[in-house]
């Protein structure tokens, strides 16, 4: 821990020096005298504004144009006003006609790049001639998502970063990551979101990140689900967004000086033929969670040791290349769109695994470096020069699905879960409710066991084993739900609701209660009660003799050759493992 001796580090000591840069895009920067001038350019994009003084910011534009509105979309934990900022010509109803573009900044609040250029992007739609971007298209823009996280602001939240001054913290002031919880949705900032997505239904979704990890060429990079074909849940969506969207953004930022790249994830730095993961993420990130809900999905990734000034211009130049391409390929976007919510899979692709061969092959542009001796470590680490490196062609490594789940029809589920039937609801996902209790003939899902995981996301995950079902009729009581898969949110329930998915309701420790026995049985009870079963039941008997020929322990156990008995018996606790979510098949 620091203490009084300890020097203050300035990260610009330490980091990798930065490749020189200049490029079209700082032309947007404006003049220091203009009254509209941005807090950030203020300072030369060196340093971001606090949130109040960027609302602050976005309220006196709100007074002065009648193209921006502010609305408020949530309150944070400690109590901080979250507000969405429309921009529109359309007045207070969108026209159906022209794509809604969400623009998602601050999700982690330190890296902030989103907010700044997206600032600087108003500055120039409502003051300086650029209303031309929003005669298509409307725009939907949360300046920062985690709002309380911006607020814990030092010079020493990222260290791995290049600015701006001072930055905010990763996770909330729950020590919730919100880029982990689109699934679960504990986070009200995250249920927040879910509200605003329900209420615009945007056409295009992006969220503003910056990246850690290695040195490398790149200052802009983004992903999506589709990419190169791979992983996408929206055939349709993934195809325009790698077919029609990719080849504009690249075009637009290489342009204006920057250099876009696919999302990086180098196996090993100092070895650059182990090469680089391009996994399918599980839906708890932005950009699956779009994939699976029907939404076409951008998530940004900035480079962390390019200058802020540099990030900012490019995110700009990214933003501005995407209100572009939605105005010039808006309908096919829509009728893409239309398409995906139309399927209704028989088999949803879940729980990705490593796949051994490479999916691909890329042209890496590499940064000069390579591996020094480090005192602290007594071994080596990589230092790199700032120079640009030789392009070196390396494996991209993938994902294949770990499990296909399979939609039931409908799921109910009991009203005893109202917890669950709230987060179905946060998700836009529709579903009927019933006023009277209800015999339903379903398909039910009990456990054999379980493995619990390491606490995560305030939770601890849950791992279902030895699944098998059973056809039984269950009443399920007043105020239970039937939820339809006949919808466009289908596949995101089944998702959720199946509790074999990595990122169900039932992983994230929802269904706890199903864990855990509250009645037991005594062995001086359960010892004459087994040998009065064994004399009236020769199945059972032949059963139990089995069991004692092929399973040594178990023979070998008193305990568990009652607990055999007891298993059998009408005493035992019939909902002890059994999942409480009935399967309409």
């Amino acid at each position: 821990m620091a203490n009084a001796q300890t020097p203050k580090l300035d990260p610009e000591t330490f980091l990798p020096p930065p490749p020189a840069w200049s490029g079209v895009s700082e032309k947007l920067i404006t003049a220091r005298k203009d009254q509209w001038i941005t807090p950030s350019e203020k300072t030369g994009l060196t340093a971001t504004p606090t949130y109040d003084e960027t609302i602050s910011w976005l309220k006196k534009v709100d007074r002065q144009s009648a193209l921006l509105r502010i609305e408020p979309m949530g309150v944070s934990p400690q109590g901080r006003k979250l507000v969405a900022v429309i921009l529109s010509k359309d007045g207070a109803s969108f026209q159906p006609s022209k794509p809604v573009f969400l623009v998602q900044a601050g999700i982690h609040s330190g890296e902030i790049d989103g907010k700044d250029g997206m600032l600087m992007l108003i500055r120039d739609i409502c003051f300086k001639g650029r209303d031309d971007l929003i005669d298509k298209v409307n725009i939907v823009f949360i300046p920062v998502l985690n709002a309380d996280g911006h607020e814990r602001s030092t010079m020493y939240s990222r260290p791995n970063q290049r600015g701006p001054v001072n930055m905010g913290w990763r996770n909330t002031a729950q020590n919730l990551n919100l880029n982990r919880d689109y699934m679960k949705a504990d986070a009200p900032e995250m249920q927040a979101l879910l509200g605003l997505i329900n209420k615009y239904d945007p056409d295009f979704y992006i969220d503003l990140h910056v990246t850690d990890g290695m040195d490398y060429q790149y200052d802009i990079t983004y992903g999506f689900d589709g990419w190169d074909g791979l992983y996408a849940d929206s055939p349709s969506i993934g195809s325009w967004l790698n077919d029609v969207y990719r080849p504009k953004a690249d075009a637009a930022l290489k342009a204006n000086g920057h250099i876009p790249g696919p999302l990086i994830f180098m196996r090993d730095e100092a070895d650059l033929s182990k090469g680089t993961d391009l996994n399918a993420f599980a839906p708890r990130f932005s950009h699956a969670y779009g994939d699976l809900r029907r939404l076409p999905t951008v998530l940004v990734e900035n480079h962390s040791l390019k200058p802020y000034r540099q990030r900012v211009l490019g995110t700009y130049v990214l933003l501005e290349a995407t209100l572009k391409a939605l105005a010039s390929d808006g309908r096919t976007l829509k009728d893409a769109i239309t398409k995906d919510r139309a399927q209704r899979p028989t088999a949803i692709a879940a729980n990705w695994k490593e796949k051994a061969e490479p999916v691909s092959w890329l042209d890496f542009l590499t940064i000069e470096g390579s591996e020094a001796e480090s005192p602290a470590t007594g071994g080596k680490t990589m230092r790199w020069t700032g120079k640009p490196g030789p392009t070196t062609k390396i494996p991209v490594y993938g994902s294949e699905p770990g499990l296909y789940l399979k939609p039931a029809k409908a799921y109910w589920v009991p009203a005893t879960k109202p917890d669950v039937i709230a987060r179905l609801k946060a998700h836009g996902i529709a579903f009927e409710t019933i006023k009277k209790a209800q015999a339903v003939g379903v398909d039910m899902i009990r456990l054999s066991g379980f493995k619990a995981s390491a606490p995560s996301e305030g939770r601890v995950p849950v791992t279902a084993t030895g699944l098998t079902h059973q056809l039984r009729t269950t009443t399920f009581p007043p105020g239970s739900v039937r939820v339809s898969t006949d919808q466009p949110l289908g596949a995101l329930a089944a998702y959720l609701l199946e509790p074999e998915s990595e990122d169900s309701f039932f992983a994230w420790g929802f269904f706890s209660e199903i864990l855990q026995r509250v009645e037991y049985m005594e062995p001086y009870a359960i010892a004459p009660m087994a040998e009065r079963m064994l004399a009236d039941d020769p199945a059972l008997k032949a059963e139990f003799e089995k069991r004692l020929k092929e399973d040594a322990a178990f023979a070998a156990s008193p305990l568990r050759r009652l607990q055999f008995f007891y298993e059998r018996s009408p005493f035992y606790d019939e909902r002890y493992l059994l999942y409480p979510v009935g399967r309409e098949l």
